[in-house]
């Protein structure tokens, strides 16, 4: 019998400055992290006023994590420190595995009318993998496969199957699933999810009822709603259309040791990390381009 998954909990976002300065809202990061196992932050950034967020993200680095950056308006340009560059448009995704170790910057520009809009989520990498070779997968929106489905329900996939369609991103460790769903007022929306795997969606559209034992409790927009485990997810809207993401990964269960854009499993980990920074020693592999 299909469990149909309910809802743990639910969260808003909290306005906050990051980079050089730019005005985001952090839907969760540290102190939620452990109820997002394999997941460690997410990010809504957007705005029309070019000064929340020209100054952009200036030179930093990662270890031990994958960048996920989803964007809808405007553009981000990034490079990194061996001379790799490329321009996020809208729609275009990029998922970046730092790995052994990166050093990159990230310059968000708006479209005509001054806006930029998007989501950036950071996905742990287990202690066997902490280390592996620095990769980009970088998706162009007419790469992400749509679904339309009878109902009028509209599917981007970039990570993941949905009804045999395949996303355009591949070999991921926590084996996530990353989609965008429309839902169309006064419809409903059944999704199958891996039992055990971690789930939650994020509205930044319209609103829905998000779970059959809300009892008709409606979900607005710039609210993130976490599951109890369970091999489904249902969501139904009333006379207003619904946006969200729905992403889920497997949970990695172990430790983490948590500094700044740097997370591995001990601080003795962490104190080495930021003595190779200090050195000039921390890149250990030359990037590949997917």
């Amino acid at each position: 019998m299909t469990q149909i998954r309910k809802i743990k909990t639910t969260l808003k976002g909290k306005p906050t400055m990051e980079g050089a300065g730019v005005d985001l809202n952090r839907i969760f990061g540290f102190y939620e992290a452990p109820l997002f196992d394999p997941f460690l932050m997410m990010d809504h950034f957007g705005s029309d006023d070019p000064d929340d967020y020209i100054k952009g993200f200036p030179w930093h680095p990662h270890r031990g994590i994958e960048t996920i950056t989803y964007m809808l308006e405007g553009e981000v340009e990034h490079r990194d420190s061996l001379g790799n560059t490329g321009k996020l448009l809208p729609g275009d995704i990029q998922w970046m595995t730092a790995g052994s170790g990166i050093i990159h910057q990230e310059m968000p520009g708006g479209d005509e009318k001054g806006r930029m809009f998007g989501f950036q989520l950071w996905a742990n990498l287990p202690a066997s993998q902490k280390m592996m070779s620095p990769r980009y997968q970088d998706i162009k929106s007419d790469q992400v496969p749509e679904i339309m489905t009878d109902d009028g329900v509209r599917i981007r996939v970039i990570c993941g199957k949905v009804n045999d369609i395949q996303g355009p991103v591949h070999d991921i460790i926590i084996d996530p699933e990353y989609i965008d769903v429309t839902v169309p007022a006064n419809c409903k929306f059944n999704h199958v999810t891996r039992p055990g795997h971690t789930v939650f969606s994020y509205v930044f559209e319209g609103e829905a009822d998000f779970s059959p034992d809300s009892g008709g409790v409606v979900i607005g927009e710039k609210t993130l709603v976490l599951y109890e485990d369970g091999d489904s997810v249902l969501v139904s809207t009333g006379d207003k259309p619904v946006r969200f993401l729905l992403i889920s990964g497997k949970p990695i269960g172990e430790p983490i040791a948590w500094h700044g854009p740097i997370v591995m499993n001990t601080k003795d980990e962490l104190r080495v990390a930021i003595n190779e920074l200090n050195s000039n020693t921390f890149i250990k592999h030359k990037i590949g381009q997917s």
